[in-house]
């Protein structure tokens, strides 16, 4: 069943359950089924001034994906904020770059007699892709690309446009750097408007002993209306910048253990005031009016103030649990959301009594005095959410995916799966699914036998999340059992299933 709105909708019935999923199409004006030798089942539609015919694959099916192959490992992205271009940062290590690897297969061809014939085109290369029509006897794709030297590196900085795909700027980096951090950054001089800001690392080893030549944050700006970069300058520091973050017009940087305040300079950036006080090492920076939120390699949150009259960095607070952070998102003033290396996604959130003495502190000489606890801040967090995920998860970030559906938090992982947090508005949704929770746990327990509380709970107790995949699995009942659980919530088994559906539309 096909539905025409603003969007065209399929209605199908797909393992049992009818779906309403939106068509990854531009919107439809009159559409009719249609069927032929080449066609057999097919869709005849009426697009602005255009007929097409079309046919629907892979039912079931809820994301719609185009991959754009790359140069090299994708780090980190930003949003270009005027065209909404992405700005992707690239490199490996023990890998030649892409001008080496052609030089080579020259060099191989030439050997073998084969003269110009296997002579790749750069152009494709700077798309990150092949000519489909030309063959390539000796495809890295195909065979792998060649290794080099452990310390080796090889990077770049893309401009992509997500419309088209197309890359409309590539800069390659040189001398051995690799690109570690990005953002885009509005100083106080508005000379150059948005710039951005790149931090890498020329010669970083992690073997026998981390070791690096040196660290250099990259000043670029924005040439023909956001689709190229020209290089303003480069700033040598003393680490790795794995963290950048504009704030208050200035450049935050964290560079290994140090959190330092930029400004811009002609030549340089000129440092404004820095806190040494971190733990380790600095891997996210996140900001909200005069509060900082610095994420540590491995001891987690902290929560940090700027008083702009001392011109001081001040840490307030922070976590009592060791993290190993992967992931970070700010929620709201007090709230953070995080995700550790072992598979947990957690929220921590600052108290409200010590989150108003900070504000309220006109002076800040509380928070300049007070003594730390354990050589940590004189405040902690409180963990107000845990969930074990059982997969390393590499982003979050909190989105609505259709117009209408309320926010979650989404986090990818390093498999490849995407999942969502979707936070409940009512007291009655809790009890609801906090029961049906249960009763799947008792009749339906995982098919090797592990206690379901005991996986989510693998390495800090699980709180306040209730398992949606485990709630999903209901359908999947014998239908006595169904009736079993929907007795026991005092509900219908169709009721259950449409409580459901309702959740499940929330988010997609």
């Amino acid at each position: 069943m096909l539905c025409l709105s603003s969007r065209p909708w399929l209605g199908y019935i797909h393992q049992g359950h009818f779906l309403l999923t939106p068509l990854s199409y531009e919107t439809l004006e009159f559409a009719a089924s249609f069927s032929s030798d080449q066609c057999a089942e097919g869709v005849v539609a009426v697009a602005g001034d255009a007929l097409r015919v079309f046919t629907i694959e892979r039912l079931g099916e809820t994301f719609n994906e185009t991959a754009i192959p790359l140069r090299y490992t994708p780090r980190r992205f930003v949003l270009q904020p005027k065209r909404k271009l992405l700005v992707i940062i690239e490199s490996d290590q023990g890998s030649y770059t892409a001008e080496e690897r052609e030089a080579a297969r020259k060099e191989c061809f030439e050997a073998a007699g084969m003269g110009e014939n296997g002579n790749g085109n750069m152009n494709q290369l700077e798309n990150g892709g092949d000519d489909e029509d030309k063959e390539d006897p000796l495809s890295d794709e195909q065979y792998g690309y060649p290794k080099a030297e452990s310390n080796k590196w090889a990077s770049c900085i893309r401009v992509l446009d997500p419309r088209t795909a197309a890359t409309t700027c590539l800069l390659e980096l040189q001398d051995n750097e690799a690109a570690f951090g990005v953002c885009t950054v509005n100083f106080h001089d508005k000379e150059y408007g948005t710039l951005l800001a790149v931090g890498t690392a020329k010669g970083l080893q992690f073997w026998p002993k981390r070791s690096l030549v040196a660290g250099f944050i990259h000043i670029y700006r924005f040439l023909e209306d956001g689709r190229s970069l020209e290089l303003v300058h480069k700033t040598q520091v003393e680490g790795v910048p794995l963290a950048l973050c504009q704030f208050q017009g200035r450049l935050l940087a964290g560079i290994g253990s140090v959190l330092r305040l930029y400004d811009l300079g002609k030549k340089r950036l000129l440092r404004k005031c820095e806190n040494k006080l971190f733990p380790n090492t600095i891997v996210s920076i996140q900001t909200y009016r005069d509060r900082i939120y610095v994420g540590d390699i491995q001891e987690s949150f902290h929560f940090c103030k700027y008083r702009r009259d001392e011109n001081q960095l001040y840490i307030f607070a922070d976590d009592v649990v060791p993290r190993w952070l992967t992931a970070s998102f700010h929620i709201d003033f007090d709230t953070m959301a995080g995700a550790d290396k072992f598979g947990n996604v957690y929220f921590v959130r600052l108290p409200q009594d010590v989150s108003d003495e900070i504000e309220e502190d006109p002076t800040g000489g509380k928070i300049k005095w007070e003594q730390g606890r354990l050589n940590g801040a004189p405040n902690k967090v409180e963990e107000i959410v845990q969930f074990h995920v059982g997969d390393v998860v590499t982003s979050l970030q909190k989105a609505s995916l259709i117009p209408s559906g309320g926010e979650c938090v989404l986090y990818g992982t390093v498999m490849g799966s995407l999942g969502a947090l979707l936070p409940f508005t009512s007291r009655d949704d809790v009890d609801f699914f906090s029961h049906l929770e249960m009763h799947m746990r008792q009749e339906h327990p995982p098919l090797c036998g592990r206690d379901h509380m005991a996986y989510r709970s693998a390495y800090f107790p699980a709180k306040d999340v209730i398992d949606g995949d485990l709630c999903e699995q209901f359908p999947t009942l014998p239908l006595d059992l169904q009736r079993k659980i929907a007795d026991e919530l005092d509900r219908t088994p169709g009721e259950i299933l449409k409580k459901l559906e309702e959740v499940r539309n929330k988010i997609i």
